[in-house]
This record gives structure tokens, sequence and C-alpha cells, in this order.
């Protein structure tokens, strides 16, 4: 609701619901919360389930998901969901399908089926990077890279890789880099390396590590520039400098990293590029 007391015009696209559900995550009810982490990680499934198959997987009663519409404007789930569906068709709505398609053919269990599912997921993933990583968006972020005195990277658990795929993409390219993996208790030291020149990369994806929220927290603190890239649209990672959510297609639970691991050569390449062009110029 608004502060006058009367109802929030409903977002009429994507970009600006997601927007709006992070900035009001916060003053959410517990059952709301809930419902808006769902739907911000997994909107193909918004798009063409009804509100009790969603209740039941989220674990909250049907009504909760018509409250939860309306609280953002909408005279109930199905006009949100409108919103949702032409989001997925206007992206990767084939491959979405099939993916669904082979689900329905029960858990894979040889080889050749479960292949199948996971390069179908790939592929969606990949397609929903265009959508995740607009061209504007991954070419600031870029300059933020190639600019700071220091480009420090901090992950854990499974998006770890990405940010060591990254943070060595950007070495082998000249581009200072700090991979801030705490080994042996140390993240408090590396921590003290970030000042106001340098650009923090911050990885997390739900349910965010406690260390990464609170050394990308410290990091803004500082002054440093900062990048997040993660699955889940909300705080603290939507106030970073330049942000990015990516949608990794699951197969039976299992979600891959094609998206993600693509982003941070994206981003590598291009910082590299920049970085050698500033060289030249300094030397000029």
């Amino acid at each position: 609701m608004t502060t006058d007391g009367e109802d929030p015009a409903p977002a009429v696209d994507f970009d600006s619901l997601r927007e709006a559900i992070a900035d009001a995550h916060g003053d959410l009810s517990k059952r709301l919360k809930l419902i808006a982490d769902f739907v911000l990680r997994d909107p193909s499934s918004v798009a063409f389930r009804t509100a009790a198959t969603l209740a039941e997987e989220i674990g909250v009663a049907p009504s909760a998901i018509v409250r939860f519409a309306q609280h953002f404007g909408y005279s109930g789930f199905s006009e949100m969901q409108a919103v949702f569906r032409a989001q997925l068709q206007a992206s990767s709505t084939p491959y979405q399908q099939r993916i669904r398609d082979l689900a329905k053919s029960g858990a894979a269990r040889d080889t050749a089926e479960m292949t199948d599912r996971f390069v179908e997921a790939g592929i969606a993933s990949l397609r929903a990077l265009r959508q995740g990583a607009p061209v504007e968006r991954v070419e600031a972020a870029a300059r933020m890279l190639a600019e700071a005195r220091i480009v420090h990277v901090m992950a854990h658990k499974r998006t770890f890789t990405a940010a060591t795929y990254l943070a060595y993409n950007l070495s082998r390219l000249e581009v200072p880099t700090n991979l801030l993996d705490g080994s042996g208790g140390t993240l408090d030291q590396q921590m003290a390396m970030v000042s106001p020149e340098d650009t923090f990369v911050a990885f997390s994806f739900n349910p965010s590590a406690e260390e990464t929220v609170r050394t990308f927290e410290r990091a803004r603190a500082t002054g440093a520039r900062t990048i997040a890239i993660t699955d889940l649209a909300r705080a603290p990672f939507i106030h970073a400098d330049c942000w990015f959510q990516l949608s990794e297609a699951s197969v039976d639970g299992f979600r891959s990293l094609n998206a993600t691991i693509s982003l941070a050569l994206i981003l590598a390449i291009r910082a590299g590029t920049l970085c050698a062009e500033l060289r030249s110029d300094n030397e000029d």
C-alpha cells in the first residue's frame, strides 16, 4: 500500500515488477517473503502454474498467493501472472517448455535422458543471460573492473567456482585482482586491502552466505564500487553500483553455472580489453 492509503499502480512489465518486489522485500510478512523469493528465483514457474500448485510448492495457502499479487496492485494472481508470461514469451519460452516436457517424463535414470535434460537446461540458462545481462550493464561493469586499482572478488559455496574463474581470467588479462577466499581464517585481513579506489565483486545465490553479505556491506561502507551477481533480487545486493540477476535452469533440483560462468568470462574479456586501452592511453 502507498503512504496515503491508495493501492499502488501495478507494474506492467517484469523488470518493474521485479524492482518493486525487491524494494518491498524487507517490509513483507514472513509468508509473503517466501513467495517473493520463489517468484524472483523461478519466474517461469509463476508463468505457467496455478495459484494452488505454486502455494503447495512454496508451503503457503493459496490465499497468500492472491494477497501477494494484491499487495503489488493487481486484482488477483491471474493479472500478475500475465506479466510473468509476457516476460517468458519474450525470452526463452521454447527451451523452458522443453525442459518442463522432459521433467514430466519422471526422474531421469539413463545417461541419455539426463544428458538431454542438462543440455536443454544449459541452453535455457544461456538464453536467459541475454535478459539478465544487457549490453549496457555489462559495459558499465567491465569499465568498473578496468578502472579499479584492484578488483576484489568474493563468493562462497557453489558460486566460488565462478568467482575463481573471473579472478583467474582477469589476472591473465593483467587486471589487478584479489580473490577473497578467506583461507586460514584470513578474510578480515584480506578485506583490509579494499579501498575506495577498488571494485568489489560479489557472487551470491540464495541462500546467501553470511560472509558474502558481510563483506559486501563492508566494501560499500569503505567506498569501493560494487558489482553483484545473484539469482535473487534482494538486499543488500540490489544496492550495488551494478548488479545482475541470473536464472540458472535446474534439473531435478540440480543447478549448473552455465550463465554465471559465461558472464564471468564476458566481463573479464571486456575488462581486459578496456584496461589495455587505458594503459595505452597513459603511455601516449
